[in-house]
């Protein structure tokens, strides 16, 4: 497997002042518009009106719209990064990797990407212990938290606002590798609902999710959003309070993601997980209205349940730090990890795995992950044709593709 030193991203949250947040907000609006109209004109494409243009021709249209209209020429010219933004997001559609590039709308999707002239690196500096600053085009040095230190010349930055009105600063930089412990060891990890990473070593890793006390502020805030008529300033004052609620969750879900892997990828030379499709797992049981879903509102549940137990964001974190073996998934969680018999009743419930053959009793998440692992070993085993994990030479982070 190999590994490439491509770009990654540092996030660290930014402070502006009122002035300046109208400023960062001026520049969303401008990014916004012309990623809107480099859509709109993919969009109008069909076979046989042309190529649609092109990141070189919409550059020129943007140049002339810039001369045209005194409202864009006064915002920041690096505006001109949303075409290029655009252009790799439909160069990823093409590959088959990503889907088409969708309309963003204000208040939802905000941020635009800064990029030094000719490769120079973006002034930051450091003012005290927690506190730094970085320097937007237009808008000034602006406050950042320094919760750790910033990469050396970094040549781009995006700034983004999330709904709970919140503003970061992600820097690109290409990231440091993940030393690996070089004692041939594998893990099985074994995703789930009720535990969200069940470890072949037998431990445990669980999502920290809204206390019972945020939850149930969160659930009475639903029911307020629903008493507010819309448009009102009451109902726009409840959704940022979700809103706020919603990115804390969020924050706790990638910040846990981000240290298991880390974790695992320090201490194991090979990770095997369960090749699941999380995004067809996840899709919506509604139908159409010629043929309706079925069990609609308790498979809504468990996609929620799957969504905010970070299945996705564990395995593309582990995939970019170290060396990952997605196994076939069937019948893991009904075969005996110590006699290999399988059958549906050896899993007595969602915890409690006892094997009908041999009496073997364990947790049903920990023999899945055992299985799992040694379904991955053993394939690594009769590639290598010894009795050595197969490791790669260089284990530097993979390759991590900056948002759209």
């Amino acid at each position: 497997m190999a590994f490439g030193r491509l770009r990654s991203v540092s996030r660290y949250r930014l402070y502006p002042t009122p002035a300046q947040e109208a400023g960062l907000l001026e520049h969303c609006g401008h990014a916004r518009f012309v990623w809107n109209l480099a859509v709109e004109q993919q969009a109008w494409w069909r076979p046989g009106r042309g190529p649609a243009p092109g990141y070189v021709a919409q550059a020129r249209q943007l140049t002339e719209a810039r001369a045209a209209f005194g409202w864009l020429a006064a915002g920041s010219q690096t505006v001109q990064q949303a075409l290029r933004d655009f252009a790799q997001a439909m160069a990823n559609f093409f590959a088959g990797t990503h889907r088409r590039p969708t309309w963003r709308k204000a208040g939802v999707r905000e941020g635009f990407r800064i990029v030094g002239a000719r490769g120079r690196a973006w002034e930051v500096r450091r003012l005290s212990r927690r506190v730094g600053e970085v320097r937007v085009p237009k808008v000034g040095w602006v406050r950042l938290r320094w919760s750790r230190p910033v990469p050396s010349g970094v040549k781009s930055f995006r700034v983004t606002r999330d709904r709970a009105g919140r503003w970061h600063v992600a820097f690109a930089h290409v990231p440091d590798p993940v030393p690996a412990p070089g004692s041939g060891e594998a893990v099985g990890v074994d995703r789930g609902v009720a535990v969200s990473a069940a470890l072949s070593t037998g431990e445990m890793r669980t999502v920290p999710g809204l206390t019972p006390g945020e939850a149930e502020r969160l659930h009475r805030l639903l029911r307020r959003l629903d008493r507010a008529r819309r448009g009102s300033n009451r109902r726009a004052r409840v959704k940022v309070a979700i809103a706020r609620l919603k990115a804390r969750e969020t924050d706790r879900r990638k910040d846990w993601a981000e240290k298991t892997s880390t974790d695992l990828a320090r201490r194991f030379d090979v990770i095997a997980v369960e090749d699941l499709d999380v995004h067809a797992m996840t899709r919506s049981a509604k139908g159409t209205i010629e043929a309706p879903g079925t069990n609609v509102r308790a498979k809504a549940g468990l996609n929620r349940s799957i969504l905010a137990n970070g299945w996705g964001r564990l395995v593309t974190r582990l995939e970019h730090k170290a060396p990952v073996r997605r196994v076939d998934p069937a019948y893991t969680s009904q075969t005996c990890n110590t006699c290999g018999h399988r059958a549906r009743d050896n899993r007595k419930s969602q915890a409690v795995f006892r094997c009908t053959a041999c009496g073997h009793q364990d947790n049903a998440d920990v023999n899945a992950a055992r299985n799992i692992k040694d379904t991955a070993v053993g394939r690594t085993v009769a590639a290598r044709g010894g009795g050595a994990v197969a490791r790669p030479v260089n284990r530097e982070p993979q390759p991590v593709l900056l948002p759209a």
